[in-house]
């Protein structure tokens, strides 16, 4: 159940076109239902709380688990996000659920997905920016998090700070975004560079691409985490999903603000 179909019944409660009884039955059926599977305990009111369906964790489960999983939760058409998936369970995902979106390089599919959405003019998006190009596994999950939520996102990547002019002369669109989601190993720096150059927030992801010295990541957490730039917040290590969950959020939070304050 989506918060517009909740929505939509609450109505039809109080204006007396459904009874009572009829709601309570379709409640009892929809997000507040127990699914309990033994290996997953599936929460079916996520949708209402937070705006996306359960996002399902591809590693450590079975193809059959996740067949299963991602059955149930997109059921009733909303969009289901599974991240952190081998091409075996990309392939048997995309196979069970034909016209899902497939990100190979994300290692993300999506079932029931929306349409990709770029910046339009006026509209709140996010900007995912890479330092370099083995970063993108990682930044296109933070993309694949904003589709999934229908959030219009730009991608701006390869800019790293060994050539600093190449992020420079992406300023202009990364100040109209209303959150921007900035992914970078090495000794992750870049962070800082576009904290310094937009007042949105700056939701940092360091990854663990480098050599010896950075410590899988830990280098470029560090770095990120001691960043002089106002208004960077810190992920995990690799975690773009969170990262692309936290500026998606704001995204819509502008939408919404804007949509209440238009006459």
């Amino acid at each position: 159940m989506t918060p517009d179909e909740l929505k939509a019944l609450l109505e039809g409660v109080s204006s007396g076109s459904i009874s009572v009884e009829e709601a309570a039955g379709r409640l009892k059926d929809g997000p507040l239902r127990q699914d309990d599977l033994g290996f997953a305990n599936l929460d079916h009111h996520r949708p209402l709380r937070q705006g996306l369906a359960e996002v399902i964790y591809g590693e450590g489960k079975s193809i059959p688990e996740l067949l299963e999983i991602a059955g149930r939760l997109s059921a009733p058409g909303l969009p289901v996000l599974v991240t952190r998936l081998d091409q075996e369970k990309i392939a048997a995902l995309g196979a069970r659920f034909p016209g899902s979106r497939i990100n190979s390089r994300g290692r993300t599919v999506t079932v029931h997905p929306p349409e990709e959405k770029g910046p339009g003019e006026g509209v709140p998006f996010v900007a995912v920016v890479s330092a370099g190009t083995a970063d993108l596994p990682v930044a296109e999950e933070a993309v694949e998090v904003c589709v999934a939520m229908g959030v219009p996102v730009q991608r701006t990547y390869d800019v790293g700070v060994a050539g600093l002019h190449r992020i420079l002369a992406k300023a202009a669109i990364l100040r109209e975004a209303s959150a921007v989601v900035v992914v970078a190993g090495m000794e992750g720096a870049l962070p800082s560079v576009v904290g310094g150059l937009v007042s949105t927030p700056v939701f940092a992801v360091p990854t663990s691409v480098g050599y010896g010295a950075s410590f899988q990541g830990l280098a470029a957490l560090l770095g990120m985490l001691n960043s002089c730039a106002p208004g960077v917040t810190v992920s995990n290590i690799d975690n773009g999903f969170t990262a692309g969950i936290a500026a998606a959020r704001v995204a819509k939070a502008v939408a919404a603000a804007r949509r209440m304050s238009s006459p």
